[in-house]
Order: structure tokens, then C-alpha cells, then sequence
């Protein structure tokens, strides 16, 4: 990511929207708009927008197999019991 290209301030973004989507097409980044020189919103490209959910759908339900896989298998803890463990591996109080 090039920050002077990629990285925009709303106001300039839509005063020349088109010049910028042109550049986000040429380069394939996309371009991160600030509010107040704040990071507000990310324009992505339309097949990256679709890339970025549909691998975000393979993981997540290959992490439900994962889990089914385990439950199946015996490999599980009650929430009462993790709670407990996790609480105590990471020094933090109960309730």
C-alpha cells in the first residue's frame, strides 16, 4: 500500500471519485478513506469484496467441521470448567 495513492481523506475521494476508482482498478489496492485523519471506511474492488466473504465463509464453516469433528471424538469441556481453566492460565479474577 502506497500512503500518499491508497489512502485518501473523504472530502478529496468525492470530489474525484471517478480518477480514484480508476487508479484503485490499474493498481488492485484498495483505498482507505479517513474522516478527521481517521481510518472511516475501505473502497475495495467488487471481485475482492467477493474474494474476502467467500473465503471468510470457507473457514468459518471448516471451523464448524472442526468442531463437530471434536465433539464427535469426545474432545470437548464444559463452558464451567473452560471458564475456569482460562481464568486461572491467564491470572484473571472470577466472579
Amino acid at each position: 500500500m502506497k500512503i500518499s495513492r491508497d489512502i485518501q481523506s473523504l472530502s478529496v475521494f468525492k470530489r474525484d471519485t471517478a480518477k480514484f476508482l480508476k487508479q484503485m482498478k490499474k493498481t488492485g489496492q484498495p483505498i482507505v478513506l479517513t474522516v478527521n485523519g481517521k481510518a472511516a471506511a475501505v473502497v475495495l474492488d467488487p471481485d475482492d469484496y467477493e474474494y474476502l466473504r467467500e473465503k471468510d465463509r470457507r473457514e468459518t464453516v471448516a471451523a464448524v467441521k472442526r468442531g463437530i469433528t471434536d465433539a464427535e471424538a469426545g474432545r470437548v469441556t464444559d463452558a464451567e470448567t473452560f471458564f475456569k481453566e482460562f481464568e486461572k492460565k491467564y491470572g484473571i479474577p472470577s466472579e
